[in-house]
């Protein structure tokens, strides 16, 4: 008889950590499931989880069984079907199960379902997405500070005390407080050893020697197990760290040639990096600018449900991104990043002041990503490609042409970058 030992260790919620496991061992096919998932679920709603499926051979799990061949002794309580000597053939090994259906191409694929929360899903929608060239550029001793250890104190929060460090201090109280009298317990307990080894035995010295040392042992319970003056608190100091202030532009489209369709995937990706700046970083400001004929700065509900329209300038954009980085973004402070939404639509005479302006506006920035809702390159994606020859480092530009580009494009222009 054999025996497997399962020895690996296991935390408290073993169940917890055993999701854990499943999800970093099935990383890549439940990135692909949960990518296919994206192409029918609303980029708005992240709110709840998914229900995402994986091939049922991706999930295969080691198994023991009884192999081919082999000499077996079995012994059954009873039969009414064989006698002493009869024969039987061997049974085939290797079988575990009935396997899986065949399909009309040759393969199958039995589907296991896993349900993912909406902690899960976000994180792994965003795990290897990052802002590029995002550098530390100021010291904010009264905003940014993180707690660090600094060793222990003899009062602090109840929430802050150290175990282990209060009981070995009461260990250590209870040893010097009470190691004399301990000393002298054991001297008695040899004497009254040696006492009752006598023959007779002194009676009147034997019972004196048990008061005392029943007085001693009083004295020594009487030492508190544990005092006020053992708890000892972890303390904690706040100590400013660099910090790493990002803004981020982002700029839409919203002239006449921009349908209500394209306007629609337009806010769909700006919804899906507005998600992506709230949750990987806490201190970035999103500036929302709409543009027609004119450029506005608006709020978040203007940007994204505000009705108006126009004609289509996009150097008006662009130089109201300059303003503003000049009037409350230093550069020498703030890493600023743009991103900027359109159908390629503009007028022939603005396309080159719009490269004028991003001869003047891409120096001061990290990162500007072009995103082109269209299915062929525009006025402005060719203006643009001058742009994106000279400054490679900077400039990124993507087509979106369904609501299935979104997610991908996004993830191609703030992919995580080699080290």
């Amino acid at each position: 008889m054999g025996f497997l030992i399962d020895r690996r260790q296991q935390g408290k919620n073993k169940s917890a950590v055993n999701r854990q496991r499943f999800l970093k061992r099935h990383k890549a096919q439940i990135r692909r499931a949960l990518e296919e998932r994206l192409r029918e679920r609303s980029i708005t709603d992240t709110d709840n989880g998914e229900s995402i499926n994986i091939a049922g051979k991706d999930t295969s799990e080691p198994s023991f069984h009884h192999g081919r061949g082999g000499r077996q002794i079995r012994i059954f309580p009873g039969n009414h079907e064989f006698d002493k000597g009869d024969k039987l053939p061997r049974p085939e090994g290797g079988g575990a199960g009935a396997g899986q259906e065949a399909s009309d191409s040759g393969e199958g694929s039995d589907d296991f379902v896993f349900e993912i929360s909406q902690k899960e899903f976000l994180e792994l929608l965003f795990e290897d997405l990052e802002l590029p060239n995002l550098i530390r550029k100021q010291l904010a001793i009264d905003r940014d500070v993180k707690p660090r250890r600094a060793g222990f104190s003899s009062s602090g929060s109840p929430a802050n005390i150290s175990v282990i460090r209060s009981m070995r201090s009461a260990t250590a109280r209870r040893i010097a407080m009470s190691a004399g009298k301990r000393k002298a317990l054991r001297a008695l307990q040899d004497e009254l050893k040696q006492l009752q080894q006598q023959t007779p035995v002194p009676q009147a010295l034997a019972t004196e020697l048990e008061e005392k040392i029943a007085s001693l042992r009083e004295r020594i319970n009487r030492v508190p197990f544990l005092d006020d003056i053992d708890l000892r608190y972890h303390q904690q100091v706040l100590e400013p760290v660099p910090s790493s202030k990002a803004v981020m532009f982002c700029i839409m489209d919203v002239s006449g040639s921009m349908d209500q369709a394209t306007k629609d995937l337009a806010k769909r990706f700006f919804i899906l990096l507005y998600l992506f700046l709230d949750r990987h970083y806490e201190k970035t400001d999103i500036v929302f600018i709409r543009h027609h004929t004119i450029a506005s700065e608006v709020d978040e509900h203007d940007f994204f449900y505000a009705r108006e329209s126009g004609g289509t300038v996009v150097s008006s954009a662009l130089k109201l991104t300059q303003e503003v980085i000049d009037e409350r973004y230093p550069i020498n402070e703030w890493n600023i990043y743009a991103a900027q939404a359109s159908d390629g639509d503009n007028w022939p005479e603005d396309s080159p002041r719009c490269r004028q302006i991003l001869d003047h506006l891409l120096p001061k920035l990290q990162y500007f990503a072009y995103v082109e809702i269209a299915q062929r390159d525009n006025v402005l994606w060719k203006s643009y490609l001058p742009v994106e020859a000279e400054h490679s480092d900077t400039f990124a530009m993507q087509h979106i042409t369904s609501a299935a580009d979104i997610y991908p494009v996004l993830r191609e222009l703030f992919r995580k970058q080699d080290q």
